[in-house]
């Protein structure tokens, strides 16, 4: 019975993931990566101990693979896939299995359906409406015996011997330490995104929440309904009943209106009936130090604004130079005290990406050229909000948004499929594959909620382009339409579908913390 036992110590480590899947697919995922490990452990007591006998004392001898050791002849070439977001979901959803085996490392067992995110946050979704496991995006990981997914963080790259290395995720857990291990590659895709901008202010980290994780949605609608409860304690001063009721959004991009476009319905519709007591101290503070939503038409741009300042949103112009708990202060020293601060300024290189020995863009990505690839090092490509065009090859840095990052995988899995069709699987094997034609972006718009069953939709190639752009609800229904055909499963597309349903007729579910 050693095996439950491994079991049960695997989904210790990862009880905050998860909780989001309550099914059978979640334990099978965990099990899985049991299995994965116990494979590690047979081949490590298999194959890393010789031992020799040198004057007389014993020395063992470590094999330098505790993991998955570089695939051999007659087995499928080896693709490594780092990240579990937008561009690497979409790569190994587009990878054809039977030509590759496919390995994903990262410490999120999902990928997060990010554009109705803020949704989730006032209980207009449910959380698991914008999870989709990634056993489902690519069944192979769950039943080949090649292909796994592993719950950890990749901590250095050795491209010269074509290995990474990683710790398993423990979730901060004293009690358990984590696996380090190493895994061979023949071809490697660098997926793994971006971290949340803190521009170095004093602060953020410690008292903000950002809005990139499910369990960032889940924070904040605890936060909120908590502070709801305790403002209504008897004998709460006026002044700390105004701050626990004061939500401060900053950030003026996409995310942060449509988040203040959603609070902004909460306390409207649902706060107001059942917090009649606090309904009028309750507010919410946009701010953003240049224009808000600066990516979109002029004319959307003022008709955001009037929604929103209609909405009860207060938009205020400032740059924040320094977080405190309980309050922030703007670079004209006016000081802004807040029960609740969302943080969405925007995204930047992570530490990892920023630690890798790999030419980087102007802006700090890793670099790449037009085929994604990762031009100084053999078979490493880079995807997604972590990569950046290089300045030789003539091309601007494509902008951090989903719809990129997905067709960029989807361009590389189509690329990796040509290239192990024609024998450049393996490693250090695809010099003399012939490519094709280079990745090439057009932009396909832009869409935003703001609140009050309205959006902006935006289909121009650029500002000075020609196209569509209106707002007003038959934008809010296009809006909804696109993103719901978008969602990766028929199942969460029938989640999603239900919970607006049940939000429109019955309200938020504002019951649980």
């Amino acid at each position: 019975m050693s095996w439950i036992k491994n079991l049960v110590r695997i989904s210790q480590t990862t009880s905050s993931v998860g909780n989001l899947f309550r099914n059978h697919e979640s334990y099978n995922l965990s099990s899985r990566f049991c299995t994965a490990l116990q494979h590690q452990h047979q081949q490590q007591s298999e194959t890393i101990q010789a031992t020799e006998v040198v004057n007389g004392f014993e020395k063992q001898q470590q094999h330098r693979y505790e993991g998955l050791a570089p695939t051999k002849e007659g087995e499928k070439p080896r693709l490594l896939v780092l990240g579990s977001g937008w561009a690497g979901c979409r790569l190994m959803k587009g990878i054809d299995t039977s030509i590759y085996d496919v390995v994903c490392v990262s410490p999120r067992n999902h990928m997060v359906f990010t554009p109705l995110l803020a949704s989730t946050c006032v209980g207009t979704l449910e959380f698991r409406s914008v999870a989709e496991p990634i056993s489902r995006i690519q069944p192979a990981i769950s039943r080949e015996p090649g292909s796994y997914y592993f719950l950890a963080n990749c901590s250095r790259l050795d491209s010269q011997n074509h290995e990474v290395h990683c710790e398993t995720v423990t979730d901060a857990l004293s009690t358990v330490k984590p696996w380090k291990f190493k895994i061979a590659y023949d071809k490697l895709v660098l997926a793994c995104g971006a971290e949340a901008s803190t521009f170095g202010i004093n602060g953020v980290l410690e008292n903000a929440i950002f809005l990139r994780e499910v369990h960032h949605a889940q924070e904040i609608r605890r936060k909120l309904l908590l502070n709801l409860m305790l403002s209504e304690v008897p004998g709460l001063g006026v002044e700390e009943k105004k701050r626990l009721l004061h939500c401060v959004v900053v950030g003026g991009g996409p995310t942060g209106v449509e988040f203040s476009g959603e609070l902004s319905d909460f306390i409207m519709k649902d706060v107001r009936q059942r917090y009649a007591h606090v309904k009028d101290d309750i507010r919410v503070t946009l701010i953003e130090a240049r224009d808000i939503l600066s990516s979109f038409d002029d004319g959307l741009r003022q008709y955001a604004i009037k929604q929103l300042n209609k909405s009860g949103v207060k938009l205020v112009r400032g740059i924040v130079k320094e977080v405190k708990p309980q309050r922030l202060i703007l670079d004209d020293g006016t000081e802004v005290p807040y029960g609740l601060l969302v943080w969405s300024t925007g995204v930047g290189p992570s530490s990892f990406v920023r630690s890798l020995d790999l030419p980087k863009d102007p802006g700090g990505r890793i670099g790449i050229d037009e085929w994604m690839r990762v031009p100084s090092v053999q078979d490493v490509f880079a995807i997604g909000d972590c990569s950046g065009y290089l300045e030789s090859t003539g091309k601007s840095t494509l902008p951090a948004l989903a719809q990129v990052a997905e067709r960029e995988g989807k361009y590389l899995a189509n690329l990796l499929n040509v290239m192990g069709k024609a024998g450049g699987g393996r490693a250090w094997s695809a010099k003399d594959t012939e490519l094709g034609e280079p990745f090439v972006y057009k932009h396909l718009g832009s869409m935003a909620t703001i609140g009050r069953y309205k959006a902006l939709v935006d289909l121009r190639e650029s500002k000075q382009g020609k196209g569509i752009s209106m707002g007003g609800f038959l934008s809010f229904f296009i809006w909804r339409s696109a993103y719901l055909t978008r969602v990766v499963s028929w199942r969460n597309r029938f989640y999603v579908f239900i919970n607006w349903i049940t939000t429109f007729v019955f309200g938020r579910d504002t019951s649980r913390l």
